[in-house]
Parts: structure tokens; sequence; C-alpha cells
């Protein structure tokens, strides 16, 4: 082999190398020509002479440069050891010479025609012919920038010449030319002409095989630098275009380029589109690259594109995933699992990426916006942790609190998803434990919820007993609504998979550890739990459940057998509970270890419960309290029924005595007590009576009464009865009406009754009571009779029952009355007949703090007799101005109950009784007995704060306002029986109290029940009183008529009917017309406004019963002209068209009652505003449950019409004049229902802050400081604003006001805010100025009304307007440039105000009123925020204004300066005020200065 020798200059780094000439190039000698005939033998193909001079020329200049072409047969080309100085050379020799260069191109090319020669020049070269690689001879001539485009240009067109090579899956990089080019393009230190080698690349790329494209794409960031990256972009755009197979190396191109915000923009907007048809594969690269990509300014329209577009694979139908065939395993691969991984390392390095999904979240306020993927997205924020797992907890309870996340999306996140979840199982087990631990229903029910679902998915033993030691922390967490709904899931999971939790039952037995702290709805579902796990295990024959049944009655008969009657009241919950599940007919027949059967333990069980509280009566009470409600709901085996017949079969032989022909056979007497029989409906034929006075006189001597569980056990009794007599009671009929053995008349009356001692006092009054309980049982049980629910009661015809069910309701009327009576006089603490716990205690009405629990009461009787002859000296009527007893009128009677304002205080005994006796007489009948005149229509006052202690009337008893009693009289009189149906209308509103959303004795749970026994829901209690409605008002109709026309009626038949029902005649006992039909009015308008003020009366389950509640109260006559101004007109039938019905209905009630009573009339009114806030509830947008409504348009007009019609009558009430009443309750009770009113006015008016405008500013500065004859023809006719009722106007005014500005703070500082700008910011600045002017017009009422209580509020509320107003600064500033000169008017005339205040501080610590100096740190603090967020206003916005800061003088309201603070402020001549601080004069700082803005105008700064 002949080699090339080297003719380069021994020195190059000193001296360029010369030109070659084309004599140069010529053969010298014969090796020389030799040598190149050899080459040109080998490296071209026999071209023509031209090509040869090329190719001689070619290898000439790489031989004199130092490169040996062929140094070994088949080897790369041997370069210098300086390839660098190689490079050199050849740049200069082809620099100074185009047609040299043109032909060392061709050279080459010619060269390279062979894919041999290729090769070599594209391998690693040796280096002085040696085994050391270098660089490859093609690297070093890209390198030369005379030739660099023409060697770029010539690879690129050999690249297409190798496409072959990737048919059979490719060669390795030695032997793949194609690819051996490409990784010579990258890596050069400069490109010549980068736009036209990037035009070139990019033909190639978009003709190559798909694996050699995706490795060009991928290596573009290295191959071009920082050039020309406009040009990648959008050649990349275009390309991904043609075939999205090369999306993952476009985007590492993306990441790897060195982009400037625009075409970062371009590649984000490329990469977005491809969301939707990029293959699964491939998104989570795609997503990790947008999410990371994102910057402030692009991050939102990231997102939303992402939520959007992405369609989420896991998403599959949620209830075919609850078949077992696909309980959990997932249809879909690792995919989701990939994209959720990128989406959460993407928020873990990208800050911003959180914030921004929960700010994007919080703007979507409509249910169809949201999607799976929020829910995961919020997941996977709390699954990053750090200080955003807070903010994605609370969007949560936020979005579904808003009602936009329902419960399908999480089942969408979780069932048939268990692969997919394992990795998120704990942060979903947080999110669920937050949700439950909620106080809010909707949180709760999705918490629960969420936690079935994680049990149901997850079977896995590990994950069970996470979610069981979760439900187990919340139990043990002491929060009462947390540890209800936690046992709530806990029931759910234990009925669905019992026979799964048995073998993990020892991760739940810790919940016994807590016992002790569980009201009784939280015992009984801990015990239910444990008893259908001991049942499930038992069912299974597993050993399990024979140790957890054991357990469970071991604990059991421990806390029966307990002294302490707290864990005696445990156990009996317990054995109730057992007995249900063990004891029940479907119960499984299994057999323990003691051949006993289930229904044997359950009743062994029930026995030791019964014989361990024989000796106590509350533990007894409670017993057969939970035996009633246990009858009523479960069927319980024979064996349990018969024996529970046989204990209640003893009531007789303890409770009854025989009688002879109606009479007692021997009376009994004892402590100078004789007994008589009271209220005998059956006369002589009466086989028996109830003994009450004698086993009162043997309680004195025992330990224990049994009249405490008398009444308990009769309804057992009762209830017994039933359920073995197919639901009828003729087997225990002589009971309603067998007489009561109580203490004689005589001891009522007359000069007996004078003489009784405290003891004696006592046995009346316990007497009585137990009989008003007695007959509430009695009511209890019969009422069931009538009420059309009992299939056959052949045997007890309702024509004899309903008579008797209204005389005992008499009787009943009169003992409360008589107790009531009593207990204002004799004051003591009656014994309880229920149990006493929170649960039981409350089940209508409120408990008194001042009861005693677990206590037998004593005969102690606290009798003050000064009060006493007080309250008797009271019952003589005041003398008109002849000094005669003047006969009480109708007004005198309305003011007495309430109905209206009298001027003089009403007296005890001037109620109007029915009778038109004398009132000497009245007097006299009131002075022989120590009781008074009693008026069994007033609302038992003193038993109402003891009714928690008796008897509760159930729900059933409500339907005696349906009947009426047969009347024998001379005439027909409704009003007779009113004073009966008040009776149970009074019930009934307290249970409404109860339910209502108001309520204070709201239970834990997320389902409000009635207490007690009854355990009622409020759906169902709905469904039980909805016949009742039409009854509420035949009632309040016949009241009406009474106090509108009167009635001519005869005075003696309610005493003609109580003497008929057995009522003794006691000559005090008076019932007054006008105070029942007064009371009547007021209690079915509360009633009606309550029921329609609960929140489930607007479930889809109980519409029908708000339908029939709108119904029963429409008017008579037709709406047509009602409705005249509403289009389109509701159609009839219709829920908008009864609403407006029932609206007009109450209407015309409140222009009825104008005409007698200012209080009866706001009551109306009041019930006027819950029908129109019920029908805003029912129509609101938000309020999904109940469907999309098509009337939509209808109803808002609706709406809006009857809000201008309760805003008229609510002026029209406000220009009446109400009676006046000196004493303090006439004026609280007339002040309260002003301020009611006004509200009502204030708040459904047209423009809310117009209105206040107008009355702050012109209708209140009228009002004198002073009473005046003549006030009422000055206050621009508004007779309820008078000098008494100026404070009530004036806190009303400051707090609907500060109303608006709330309102108005949150319009401009939501996320509408953008929205606000220009032409429609104005509105607001204007409702802005108008709250201004309100304040600063109420603050400076202080200069004329002098009370400390006004001056009190005006520093008071001016504070809060101040902080509240401080909030709008921001809105303030950015409207500046356009409405300056509306906001400088806005500062300037608040500050008018703020100078007021400042001076009533000052006045008030100079004259120590600690109503007003209490109140001044903080509202000194508002205003100087005040104060310099003006400052910060005027100096970031451009304005001609000139600021001043200083101090005020002391000034008084009236302007004139303090002689004592006067100071010469010096130099500038500016006023300065200096204000009193609330600290010593020498520590004045600061912070503690008063300072103001002295002055804002339009001057032109001199600075």
């Amino acid at each position: 082999m002949v080699f090339l020798q080297r003719s380069a200059p021994p020195n190059r780094r000193k001296r360029r190398p010369a030109p070659v000439s084309d004599d140069d190039l010529q053969p010298r000698s014969q090796p020389r020509h030799v040598a190149a005939a050899a080459v040109a033998t080998e490296g071209s193909d026999g071209g023509d002479e031209g090509s040869e001079r090329d190719f001689t020329a070619f290898i000439s200049v790489l031989a004199d440069a130092g490169c040996t072409l062929l140094a070994t047969p088949g080897a790369p080309p041997s370069l210098p050891a300086d390839p660098h100085r190689f490079g050199r050379c050849l740049e200069g020799r082809l620099s100074v010479d185009p047609s040299l260069r043109s032909r060392f191109v061709a050279g080459f090319s010619a060269y390279t025609r062979t894919p041999q020669n290729l090769k070599r020049v594209l391998i690693p070269a040796s280096q002085d012919g040696g085994f050391r690689k270098g660089e490859s001879l093609a690297r070093i001539l890209l390198l030369v920038a005379p030739i660099q485009a023409q060697i770029l240009l010539l690879l690129l067109e050999k690249i297409p010449e190798h496409f072959d090579a990737y048919g059979n899956g490719g060669l390795p990089l030695k032997d793949d030319v194609a690819r051996l080019i490409v990784k010579h393009f990258m890596w050069l230190d400069f490109l010549v002409d980068a736009e036209g080698f990037i035009e070139k690349l990019m033909e190639v790329v978009s003709i190559s095989p798909p694996q050699l494209k995706k490795e060009i794409v991928g290596s573009l960031p290295e191959i071009i630098g920082e050039q020309c990256n406009g040009t990648v972009v959008t050649a990349l755009d275009r390309l991904l275009q043609e075939d999205s197979e090369i999306i993952l190396p476009v985007l590492d191109s993306f990441s790897n380029l060195n982009l400037d915000e625009q075409l970062q923009e371009q590649a984000i907007t490329t990469a977005l589109s491809c969301i939707r048809t990029v293959e699964a594969d491939h998104m989570p690269h795609l997503l990790r690259f947008l999410l990371l990509s994102s910057t402030p300014a692009n991050v939102r329209r990231i997102l939303s594109q992402i939520r959007e577009q992405l369609k989420f694979a896991g998403v599959i139908n949620s209830h075919a995933c609850r078949n077992n065939k696909l309980k959990g395993k997932s249809p879909v691969d690792s995919t989701d699992a990939s994209i959720l991984d990128a989406l959460r390392l993407s928020l873990l390095f990208k800050n911003i990426l959180s914030e921004a999904i929960l700010k994007e979240m919080n703007s979507l306020d409509q249910p169809r916006e949201h999607k799976v993927i929020d829910v995961w997205l919020i997941v996977l924020i709390h699954t990053n942790g750090g200080c955003m797992m807070k903010n994605s907890e609370r969007m949560l309870k936020k979005k579904i609190l808003d009602g936009c996340f329902h419960k399908v999306l999480f089942e969408q996140c979780i069932n048939g998803q268990r692969e997919l979840v394992k990795d998120y199982f704990p942060s979903f087990l947080s999110i669920t434990a937050y949700l439950l631990s909620c106080k809010e229903p909707q949180a709760k029910m999705f918490g629960i919820h969420l936690y079935t679902s994680l049990f149901e998915e997850f079977s896995d033993t590990y994950s069970r007993q996470e979610i069981l030691g979760a439900l187990v922390t919340h139990i043990g967490s002491g929060v009462g609504h947390e540890v209800c709904s936690a046992l709530e899931t806990m029931i759910l999971v234990t009925s669905k998979h019992a026979e799964q939790l048995v073998p993990i039952s020892s991760h739940i037995t810790g919940i016994l550890d807590y016992l002790d702290g569980f009201h009784e709805q939280n015992l009984r579902k801990v015990y239910e739990v444990f008893c259908q796990l001991a049942l499930a295990a038992y069912s299974s024959a597993n050993s399990i459940g024979s140790s957890i049944l054991n357990e469970l009655l071991i604990i059991i008969r421990k806390q029966v057998g307990n002294p302490d009657i707290k864990y005696r009241k445990m156990g009996i919950i317990g054995t109730i509970k057992i007995v249900s599940t063990l004891g029940g007919v479907n119960a499984t027949a299994s057999y323990m270890s003691t051949q006993k059967s289930n229904g044997e333990e359950a009743l062994e069980l029930l026995k030791l419960s019964v014989d361990s509280c024989k000796l106590m009566s509350q533990p007894l009470i409670l017993l057969y309290d939970e035996l009633i409600v246990l009858l009523e709901s479960t069927n319980l085996q024979p064996v349990i029924i018969e024996w529970i017949s046989q204990h209640v079969g003893e009531f007789e032989s303890l409770f009854l005595s025989d009688l002879v022909e109606g009479q007692l056979p021997v009376k009994s007497t004892s402590n100078g007590i004789e007994g008589e029989l009271w209220m005998n409906l059956d006369g002589v034929v009466s086989p028996v009576c109830l003994n009450v006075l004698p086993l009162l006189f043997s309680s004195m001597e025992q330990c224990s009464s049994s009249l405490q569980f008398l009444p308990s056990q009769f309804l057992l009794l009762s209830i017994v009865e039933k359920v073995t007599n197919h639901g009828s009671l003729s087997g225990i009929d002589a009971l309603l009406g067998c007489p009561i053995h109580l203490p004689s008349f005589k001891f009522l009356v007359g000069a007996d009754g004078k003489k009784l001692t405290d003891k004696q006092k006592w046995i009346i009054c316990s007497s009585i009571y137990y009989a008003i309980n007695w007959i509430r049982e009695l009511l209890n049980a019969f009422s069931t009779q009538i009420i059309g629910r009992v299939g056959s009661i052949s045997h007890f015809p309702s024509e004899e029952l309903v008579p008797k069910i209204m005389k005992r309701l008499r009787n009943l009327v009169l003992l409360e009355g008589l107790l009531n009576a009593y207990l204002k006089c004799y004051p003591l603490s009656l014994p309880e007949l229920r149990y006493s716990a929170e649960h039981y205690g409350s089940s209508f009405s409120r408990r008194d703090n001042t009861k005693s629990k677990g206590k037998k009461s004593t005969p102690s009787i606290l009798h003050d007799k000064n009060q006493k002859q007080k309250k008797d000296s009271m019952m003589v009527e005041k003398p008109d101005a002849n000094g005669k007893l003047r006969q009480p009128t109708i007004m005198d009677v309305l003011r007495r109950a309430g109905a209206i304002e009298s001027q003089e205080v009403s007296s005890a005994g001037s109620s109007g009784a029915t009778s038109n006796r004398p009132h000497c007489q009245e007097n006299e009948i009131a002075g022989c007995n120590e009781l008074g005149l009693v008026d069994i229509s007033e609302k038992p006052i003193c038993l109402e704060s003891q009714r928690f202690k008796f008897r509760p009337l159930l729900v059933d008893c409500l339907s005696i306002l349906s009947f009426s009693e047969k009347q024998d009289s001379c005439c027909s009189d409704s009003l007779a029986e009113l004073p009966l149906h008040l009776y149970l209308i009074r019930d009934f509103n307290s249970k409404l109290e109860y339910l209502s959303p108001s309520s204070k004795l709201t239970t834990t749970c997320s389902v409000k029940t009635l207490a007690g026994y009854t355990r009622m829901a409020t759906g169902e209690f709905l469904n039980r009183v909805r016949s009742l409605f039409t009854s509420l008002k035949k009632h309040l109709d016949s009241a009406v008529s009474f106090l509108q026309y009167g009635s001519e009626s005869c005075e003696d038949h309610w005493k003609s009917s109580s003497l008929a029902a057995g009522n003794p005649d006691l000559p005090y006992i008076s019932v007054s017309k006008i105070s029942v039909a007064t009371s009547v009015f007021k209690e079915v308008l509360y009633c009606y406004s309550k029921l329609l003020s609960m929140p489930d009366l607007f479930l889809k389950t109980n519409l029908s019963v708000l339908r029939d509640m709108l119904e029963a109260f429409q008017p008579i006559e037709k709406l047509d002209q009602f409705l005249f101004t509403i289009k389109p007109l509701p159609t009839p039938g219709s829920i908008d068209y009864l609403y407006c019905g029932a609206f007009a209905f109450y209407e015309g009630i409140m222009d009825i009652a104008f005409s007698f009573s200012f209080t009866l009339a706001s009551e109306a009114l009041v019930t006027l505003e819950s029908i129109v806030n019920s029908y805003v509830m029912l129509t609101e947008p938000c309020r999904e449950r109940n469907g999309k409504r098509n009337d939509e348009e209808s109803s808002e007009c609706a709406v809006g019409f009857l809000r201008s019609r309760l805003a008229l009558s609510s002026r029209k009430l406000l220009l009446q004049d109400p009676c006046k009443e000196d004493s303090d309750k006439g004026n609280k009770n007339r002040g309260d229902m002003i301020q009611k009113i006004l509200q009502i006015y204030l708040k459904y008016s047209e423009s809310t802050s117009e209105l206040l405008d107008e009355l702050a500013c012109k209708v209140l500065p009228q009002v004198p400081s002073h009473r005046a004859t003549n006030t009422q023809e000055a206050m621009n006719g508004f007779p309820t604003l008078s000098p008494m009722m100026f404070l009530i106007w004036y806190r009303v005014l400051h707090e609907e006001n500060l109303s608006i500005l709330s309102n108005t703070v949150k319009e401009v500082t939501g996320r509408s805010r953008r929205y606000i700008q220009g032409e429609a910011a104005k509105p607001l600045i204007i409702k802005l100025r108008q709250t201004v002017n309100v304040v600063v017009a109420l603050v400076n009422m202080c200069k004329v009304h002098d009370k400390v209580v006004v001056h009190a509020m005006a520093v008071k509320y001016g504070g809060k307007y101040m902080d509240r107003f401080l909030k709008v600064f921001d809105f303030l500033q950015d409207q500046f440039q356009a409405h300056n000169d509306i906001i400088l008017e806005l500062v300037k005339e608040l500050q008018k105000g703020t100078r007021t205040i400042q001076t009533i501080c000052s006045e008030a610590k100079g004259l120590k009123r600690t109503m007003v100096t209490s109140k001044v740190p903080a509202t000194k603090r508002s205003m100087e925020r005040f104060l310099f967020h003006v400052k910060a206003l005027l100096h970031s916005t451009p304005s001609n204004c000139t600021f001043w800061m200083g101090n005020l003088k002391h000034k008084d309201l009236s302007g004139q300066v303090v002689s004592s603070q006067v100071y010469d402020n010096g130099e500038d001549g500016m006023p300065q005020e200096m204000e009193n601080s609330d600290e010593d004069n020498n520590s004045i700082g600061p912070a503690q200065r008063a300072i103001e803005v002295e002055d804002l105008g339009d001057q032109q700064d001199d600075d």
C-alpha cells in the first residue's frame, strides 16, 4: 500500500499554509502520481476527467493539511494529532480560493459516493496512524466555515439513501449511516446558514422513517443550538399536524430549546391542540410538559384546557362496577396511574399550579362544569401535602356545600378503580375523615358515603382495618356531631358487610371504651353495631360470634346491675337493642352452648333489667318507654310478648280500685286531706277508679312512688293491648271514662282552702300533677283509635270515643290551669315522669336550668306572702275618673292578652271573663281563695318552665283538632271548644319549635328527631300532620271572625260543657273568649311560619305536604285581581299560584287585624315574610335537589311581586298609630315589633339604599329629642317614629346600612371585580356614596340627641362602618381615574362623620361615659387606618388635591372649642385638632393620637 505524504510545513502554528495553485496540484513524482491513481481507483467510479481533477484537489488539500485518507485499507482516515490545527489549515486554504473550495467539495462528494467511503469519513479517525481515536473527518470538515453549508447539504442528501436500513428493525449506531450523519450535526460550534440548513433538514425529516424522524426531532436542540428557534417551532408544529406519533420528541425539543416568551406560548398552544388526539401512552408526557411550562400569565389557560379536553380513562360505569365480578378490577391499564403521577409530580415541582387549580375551581359555580378530574386534582394537591393541603380540603368542602360536587363524581373515582386509588388511599382516607368531622350535614353525608365506598371497594384486610381505625378515632373524638356520623357509618357498613367484619371485629371493640360519653342515640347505635356483628357471626357458625355476644351480654348485665343510674341507663338501652335483635320473629334461631335460644336469652336479659329497676322510678320509666318504641317498630317473638303482657297485667292491682255503683266504698283520709272522685265520665257504671290520692299517701311513707311510672306503664299496657288485639283498645276502654281519686273539691275553695298547710298544698299540687299526666297518656293511647290508622276498631266505635276524648281534654285544660295557678302562689319542683337525660328531657319544650335530676320532689313551698298580697291587690279593677269600677271593654281584654298595647297597666282580674257578673262579684270570688281569678285560656307560664317533666303528647293527639263534641246545648257555639283547640295548637307549636332550624336543642345527628320515646324523623312528622292544615285554617277563621265582629252566643256554654265533662264547679275559673281568640290567632300564625321555615319541607318527598299546606290557606275569592300585574300569570294549581294565594289570604288577615290590633297585624306581617322567604328557598336557582323548574320566569316574576307587596304592607303598618303603653314590658314588645316591621320594610323595598338615604337624611332628623304631644303629626307620616321609638329606628338604620355596605364590598372584591370597569362601576360608587350619606347623617344626629345610648351606637356602628369601608379602597383606586370627582366627594363627606365621632369620644372620656368609652379604642384604630388608606389612595393616583394630616382640636358637638384645650398651631395657620387619648396625656404617641384628613380640595400642590 502506498501512503500519501504530508507536505505541511514543519511549524504550522507560526505560519499559515500558502495558497494551493493548480500547478501545485500536478503530480511531481511518480510515487505521488501512483498514489493518486490508486486512491482514484478506489474512491471514484471512473467518472470524467473533471471529476478526477476535483478528487485529486480534495486529496491534495487533505494531504497538505496532514490527513492520510487511506492509512490502512478499510480503515478511517488518519488525522493529525492536533485536529484544531488541521481545521484551521483547511479553512485557510479554502477561504482564499473559491474555485479550490468548489473542487474540494466536489472531490468530497465523489469520494463519499460509495457507502464504504462515506462510512469511513463518519467514524472516528485515527491520529497520526496510531490506535488513538478522535473526531471523524466529516466532523472536522463541518467545522470549516467556508465549506460547512455544502458539506451539510451533501450529508443531508446522503440520509435518504440509507432509509432501507430501518426496514428490519434498525442497525447498530456504528453501522447506521443515517444516524451517524445526524450525530455529526449535533453540538456544532457554529452554523453558517442556519435557516437554510433547518429548512433542508425539515424536508429530510418529513420523509424519514418514524424511528429516524423521532431521533432527528429529539436532537434538534443539540443540532441548532439557540438559532432560528422560531423556524424550528413552526416546523415542528407543522410536522406534529402531519404525524402525531412524534409528540414525545417534539415535546422534548420544546423543553430543551431556549425559547422566548412568544415562542414558548406558541409551543404551549401546539401542545394544547394535541390533548384530544394524542395517544393515551403519551398523555403523561404531554401533561408534564404543559404544567411545567406554565407561568402566572398562562397557567389558568393551560389548566382550563386540560380540564376541558382531557379524557380521563378512569371514568367508567360506577353502577356496573358494583357487580361482584368487577369489584376492585379496573378495566383500564396503568395509563391512568401514569397520568395521575405526572399530574402529582408537576404540582409538586411547580408551586403556582396548586393555587391556580384551586382558583380555577373557585370560579366554577355550576355542577355541570365539574368533572372527575377535579376530584382527582384535589386529591393530588392533598397528597403532596404542605400548606395547600388544608386549602384543598376547604375547597372540597365548599364545592360540596354549594352543590357542585355530587356523589357520582366520587363513585367514578373509587368504584371499580381499586388499583388506581390504592396509591392514594391515605389521601382519600384523610379527606373522608375531614368531611365526616364537619358540622354541615352535606359534608357529613359525603363523608359517610366515601367511607362506605372505600370499605366496599377495598376488600383487603389492611385497608379495611385502616378504615375501621379511622372510624373508631372519630367515635372517640368526643365531638358530638362527629361521633354520631361515625356511628351512622359504622351501622351502614355493619348492616351490609357484617359477616366480613366478624374476623376483624377486634378493631371495633375499642368503641366500648367510649360508652360513658355517649348520649342515648349513640348508645343505641353502638349496641346495634355489636348486635348485628354477633348475629351475623352466630348465623354463620363462627366461634367468634359466641365470644362477641357473650362479651356484650356481660357488659350489659354489669351495667343493668350498677347502682349508678348513668350505667343502668346504658344497660337498659343495650337490653332493648339485644331484645330487638335476638328477640325478633325473623332472628335466627341459633343455640348457644347453654342450649338457650336467642329469644330465651333476650327474655332473660329483659327480666333482669325489669327486676333491677323496680326500686328506682327513673330507670323503670326509661325501660317502659324503650319497650313502647320496640313494640311499635318490631315484631317480637310470642314468648317475649306473653311475658310483657303478664308484667303489665299487674297495672290493675297497683293503680286501680273497685267502685260500688260509681262510688268509693270507703273514703280515704290522711294528713287532713279527704279524697273524692273527680271527672267520672261513665257515671254509676264505672267499675274502677284511678288511685292517685291513696298512692300519694303511701309514697310519702316510702322512698319511692309508683305514681311516677304510672303513665309510662299505662302507655305500655295500651301498646301491648293493641299488639295482641289487632290494634283495638276495647279491652281497656273502661280506663278512658273511669274517675280519678283526688283531694276533695272543698279544699280548692272557701275557708278550707285558706287553712291548708304547706304539706297539704304539696299533696294537692302533686295529685293534680299526676292526674294531668294520666289524662295526657289517655289521650295518647285512645287518640290512635280515631285517626283512621287502625284497621278494625268495631268494638269501640268512634261515636262514643270522640266525646270522651274531648271531655278528657277539657279535664286536662282545667287541671293544668289549676296547677299553674297553684305554682304561681306556691312554687315547688315537680317530680319527673319521663327520663331526665338531655335527649329525653325536652321533646317539645325548653328545659329549665334550675331543674333537679333524679331527686324526689319534697313538699317544700316557697311562699312569699307579700308577693301574694301584691297579686291580690292587682285583682281589683282600677276606678275611673268618677271613682267607680268600670266595665272592661274589648280593648282592655286585647291589651291584657298582648294583642294591643295599653297605656295603663293591665290587672290580672281584667281579662274579660265570659260571664257578665259585676266586678264586685268577681272581686268577692277572687277573695274566697288564695289563687285569685284563674283564666285557663292563659298560657301556663309556670308549668312551661317544668314542662320537660311532663309526659309528652304524641303527634296522634293533634288529630283531635279535627273533631268536635256533640253540642246538646241550646245553640251551636264553636268558641266553647276553641280553648281546647288552643291547647293542642300550643302543643303543636312547641313541637315545631323543637324541629325548627333555630332551635337550640339541636341533636348531634344529621337527622333531627323528636326526642323521648316518640323518636320521629322530621319527614314522618310532616306527613303525620298534613291532615291538620284545614283544621288550623278553620280555627283561625273562627278567631278572626270573633275578633272582628264579636259573638252573640250564650255565655255559659263553656261552663255547661265543663260540668258535663265532670269538672268541678269552681267559681274563680274563667275563660276569656277574646283572649282565646287572640291566642289562637297568634299560635296558628306561629305554626304556619315555623312550618315554612323547615328545610325538610322542600325535599322532593315532602313537596306534597307543602302543597297541602298552601292549598289549605287559600282565599275564598279568585286571585285574578290580585295577580293582574304578574306577567305571565301563574297557572292555577301550580306551586307559584298556591304561594300567591297563601300570601293573599294572610294579607287579607292583616288588613282585618288593622282595625283592632297593631300586634296581630304585625304578626300577620311576619307570616307574610315567612311565605316570601319560603318561596325564595323553593325557587332558588342553585337548589337542584327539586329538579329544574320549567316555569322559572313566572316564578321570578311572582317572587318580585310578593316582595313588593310585602314592602307595601310593612309601610302600611308603619303608618299605623300603635297604642301607647307606659309599662316596660309593653314598650319592649312594641319596640321589638316596630324593629321587625322596619327591617322588613327596608329589606324588601325596591331600592334599600335610596330608602335608607331618605329616612336617615330627611325623616329621622325631624324627631325631637324630647316627647311632645304633637310628635306624631311631625314625623312625616310615620306615627311609629316617636321619641320613644327613636332608638329602635336609629339602630335598625345603622344595621341595614352596614348590611348594604357589606354586600357592596363582596360585589367589588369578588371574582367579578375585573368586569367592573368604566360605567359599570359608577352605580356601585353611587351606592357607596349613599351609605356614606346615611352613616354621616346618623352620626350627626348626636348633636341633637344627647342620650348616652345614641352616642354609644354612633361610635360602635361608625367604627364597624369604617372597618368594612376600608375593604373597598382597592376598588376605589382602580376607578379613581374615571370617577375621581365622586370618590373625592365621598371621602370628604365621610370625613365629616369621623370628626363628629372624634368629638363624641372626647366628650365621653371627660364625662366618664363607660358605655361609649368601651367602644372608643376599636373605633379610633379603624379611623386611623382610614386616614392612611386615603393618604395612600391620593399618593398612588394622580390628582390635584393637597393632603394635610394633623391633630384635631378639642371641640364639643356644637363646634365650640373647649377653652382648656385651645392650641396655637403656629406657622402654617392650618387648623389642627387634638383628640383626647385613651392613655395619659404624657404618653400620647402616633398610635394613640386621633388624626384626620384635614382638607381635601381641588387645589394645586405647591410642592
